[in-house]
């Protein structure tokens, strides 16, 4: 497996592999014939819910990346700076999401599930921060369309790749593969992402456009 998918192995066993054996592949050639491996060892094709789901995170990831670059460009960088710093945690929780996902509950044994348990505590953290940025935000009185610039812009688009890994969630979550603590996470970092879309709108002063029915 590739390191940013975390299908495979836990963090932990990809930064222990490559401290003490230097000869990590990237490539290890075992998923060429359509299937790979969960943190179980289980094998599943690469088109099973789980992997959609896994690499629906992954890409939600990488456009929260984006958005922490664009951010850097911002000429209010130095005031969203508690945004980028939030960022990365939440970044870093999308990985451990990776390894619930890959480590299904009705599958796994009880040691790899205590590795690969999700704090519950995350979800309340996220509630936290909507309220807080909620408040600093001129009254929502109208559907918005995403604009408001380059970086508003962007978040947009991680709340709609968010939403998608959230479908995708779901189907796993009414399975009893994954904890609806996961589940939870997601729904309200949506939430959230769009509340910090508007925020960034809002300190760099640019103007949100207002839905009008065609």
């Amino acid at each position: 497996c590739n390191i940013p998918y975390v299908a495979c192995c836990s963090l932990k066993d990809v930064i222990y592999t490559t401290q003490h054996h230097r000869t990590l592949k990237i490539y290890t050639k075992t998923g060429d014939k359509g299937r790979t491996s969960l943190f179980t060892g289980e094998r599943r094709s690469k088109f099973d819910s789980v992997f959609e789901a896994l690499g629906d995170v992954d890409e939600l990831n990488s456009n929260l990346g984006l958005v922490r670059e664009y951010l850097k460009e911002s000429e209010k960088k130095d005031a969203l700076q508690d945004v980028s710093k939030m960022l990365v945690k939440i970044q870093c929780s999308l990985l451990d999401i990776g390894s619930c996902i890959a480590t299904p509950l009705n599958s796994a044994s009880d040691k790899q599930l205590q590795r690969t348990e999700f704090d519950e505590n995350l979800v309340q953290e996220l509630e936290q921060n909507i309220d807080r940025y909620w408040k600093e935000l001129p009254e929502l009185k109208n559907f918005i369309l995403p604009s408001g610039g380059k970086l508003s812009c962007s978040l947009h688009v991680s709340r709609s790749v968010c939403r998608r890994a959230e479908r995708k969630i779901s189907s796993l979550l009414h399975a009893g593969e994954v904890s609806k603590d996961v589940a939870k996470y997601v729904n309200r970092l949506s939430d959230l992402l769009f509340t910090l879309a508007r925020y960034a709108a809002f300190v760099e002063e640019n103007e949100e456009v207002i839905y009008k029915k065609q």
